[in-house]
């Protein structure tokens, strides 16, 4: 578990810098109940669409759409 003093303004100097997708990211990597949710599809092997798709609604996170050809 990570372990930082939160009321340190020294703790948080890089994220003045992060684009909103990578504040997202430290957040979200940080929750417990996402982390749990992760390893559990991670164990699984190739997880199925329902599965990912569930996840990912869950977690607010999109993906972008692989091609369906190469160009």
């Amino acid at each position: 578990m990570l372990r930082i003093d939160w009321r340190s303004p020294a703790a948080y100097g890089d994220i003045r810098h992060l684009p909103a997708a990578g504040f997202a990211w430290e957040y979200l990597r940080r929750n417990d109940e996402y982390r749990h949710d992760f390893q559990t599809i991670a164990l699984t092997g190739k997880p199925g669409a329902r599965q990912l798709e569930r996840f990912a609604q869950r977690w607010g996170l999109r993906f972008p759409e692989r091609p369906r050809r190469i160009a």
